[in-house]
């Protein structure tokens, strides 16, 4: 059993380096779910709540109404265990997007991200209840003109977020329950995004050397942006 499984490590490590992927971190990525290059929009399975979401010289394009009051939402149907997502996006003047992941009830987490920083956390799961969000990293950084590249990857009570270069992780018993709705949001007008995959995963046996080299939680947080206005912001 162990060479069987050893075997099955080192084929899927040489089809990551044949294909010219990242290398592992907390996921080995496995079957694929759901793959699609966004070059014709986003029709079903996904279903927009929120904004305008369209075509635009071969990318999906989301891009916030003022009519809504609220940011523009997409998301996918599925009910997730552990997982990889991957996905490229590039901001066309929107003033922030995230990847977003549901609990059963409410959010559970995401990758939010601005031109000035990018944020790896636990969502708020109550929203006006006693529960808060959970800052496992927030980077300063300058995200120019270009494509970026995004990865979330949940295995157990992990997550771990990859925008670029910037890497951070977190772990939380709220990730051991059901998660849902992988979805986009974005603030403004608008954010276009390419190369969409979800796929399967299991824990990355060499977790426990990759996680040495990264940040601990908490332990890269810069200070957020003031918002524009007072009170709670409720996440998209």
């Amino acid at each position: 059993m162990k060479h069987t499984s050893l075997l099955t490590l080192t084929l899927a490590l040489a089809a990551f380096a044949a294909r010219g992927e990242d290398k592992p971190l907390l996921a080995i990525p496995g079957k694929v779910i759901y793959e699609n290059k966004l070059n014709d929009g986003a029709g079903a399975p996904w279903k927009a709540a929120k904004g305008k979401w369209e075509p635009v010289d071969g990318v999906l394009r989301g891009s916030e109404l003022a009519a809504d009051k609220h940011g523009a939402v997409t998301r996918l149907p599925n009910k997730l265990k552990d997982f990889v997502v991957e996905y490229e996006f590039k901001f066309s003047g929107a003033k922030s997007t995230s990847l977003s992941i549901n609990a059963v009830k409410d959010h559970m987490a995401r990758i939010s991200i601005t031109p000035k920083t990018v944020t790896v956390q636990r969502d708020d799961n109550d929203h006006e209840g006693p529960d808060k969000a959970v800052v496992f990293a927030r980077f300063p950084t300058e995200l120019g003109e270009g494509w970026h590249k995004v990865r979330l990857e949940m295995v157990g009570d992990k997550m771990l977020g990859k925008v670029d270069d910037l890497v951070a992780w977190g772990a939380n018993d709220l990730f051991l329950t059901e998660k849902a709705s992988p979805g986009f949001t974005v603030s403004g007008q608008s954010v276009d995004f390419r190369n969409f995959s979800l796929t399967e995963a299991t824990l990355n046996p060499a977790w426990e050397e990759v996680k040495a080299t990264l940040p601990k939680p908490g332990e890269k947080v810069a200070a957020a942006a003031k918002p524009a206005g007072k009170g709670k912001k409720k996440a998209e």
